[in-house]
């Protein structure tokens, strides 16, 4: 059973549900607007994934935009960006899918392959 963190009117979100549905992958689907993860769980998280943490950031969101944290991000420490992540589900990038020790950010269907089958 994996963990699948997503936004359910987030149209590549819905692509990854429909390709763990396909693929016969038993999950638990929770909603990152609704139930924002803890800080505890994105450091977690960002520590088994290997990836920078930006990699976390929606950049593409529109609570990112308005924040400015493009210019911002840069300069902020690591506990400070993982403390506006808590924030704000909406500020996460999605999906996330937890494995064990696999944490696989946004979808890329080689990777999913790849680390889930």
């Amino acid at each position: 059973m994996i963990d699948f963190f997503w936004y359910p009117r987030c149209g590549t979100c819905q692509k990854a549900k429909k390709w763990l549905e396909a693929n016969n992958i038993d999950f638990v689907a929770t909603d990152l607007k609704e139930e924002k993860p803890s800080r505890n769980q994105l450091e977690d998280w960002f520590n088994k994934s290997g990836l920078p943490l930006k990699k976390f950031f929606n950049t593409s969101g529109q609570v990112y935009k308005s924040m400015e944290l493009k210019d911002k991000l840069p300069t902020m420490s690591q506990d400070e960006q993982l403390d506006l992540l808590a924030s704000d589900g909406m500020l996460v990038k999605r999906p996330i899918v937890i494995s064990g020790d696999i944490v696989l950010v946004g979808f890329k269907e080689a990777d999913w392959e790849e680390k889930l089958q």
